[in-house]
């Protein structure tokens, strides 16, 4: 058991009450009872949260629905599994949907973890959502300088050229300028 699959499941059993339901989905090795969960009406968040990590940790594409939406989820822990398990998911839509939610402007206080997982992708779509953002969060009073800091790191880890613009740009930011020159120092 990993540790990102643990700390799912003990949030989940506290959620739950410890229910049997709740420990048959953490043990169930059936794709099928799991995907069943994420159709059924009525069922909990813990529920669908619990099927929908254990099928996209699976390579399950029917979990991605799901784990997209819990990706936007207030709750940061929830973000974390989704995260988590989409990175794992292999699906090709997962990239769009992260940088759909890094780039929503309405939704800047929820993107910590979709800009994380861009950065983790590495894919086509992952530099021009992390610039966007970070070039969006650079004004001075910006609140989610969490978000944009993410960025920043992101982008370094990308090393990719296209960023030096907007690196060089947070270099003057107080709560940036560290990372922002170390980013730069990564890209060739």
């Amino acid at each position: 058991m990993d540790e990102d699959f643990r700390a799912l499941a003990d949030r989940v059993r506290a959620e739950s009450g410890g229910t049997d339901v709740c420990e048959r989905l953490l043990a169930t090795e059936d794709r099928e009872e799991l995907a069943a969960v994420l159709t059924a009406r009525e069922r909990p968040l813990w529920a669908r949260e619990t099927a929908a990590f254990r099928l996209g940790c699976a390579g399950d594409r029917r979990a991605f629905e799901t784990l997209v939406l819990l990706l936007n989820h207030r709750d940061p822990e929830r973000c974390v599994a989704a995260s988590h398990a989409l990175a794992r998911l292999g699906d090709p839509r997962t990239a769009r949907a992260a940088a759909a939610l890094a780039t929503n402007a309405l939704r800047t206080a929820y993107a910590l973890h979709p800009v994380r997982l861009l950065a983790e992708l590495a894919a086509p779509e992952s530099v021009p959502a992390l610039t966007a953002t970070l070039r969006r969060l650079l004004a001075p009073d910006e609140p989610h300088w969490r978000v944009a800091l993410a960025c920043v790191e992101g982008l370094g880890r990308l090393g990719d050229g296209g960023a030096r613009d907007v690196l060089e740009a947070a270099r003057a930011h107080p709560r940036l300028g560290p990372a922002a020159s170390d980013a730069l120092s990564r890209i060739a």
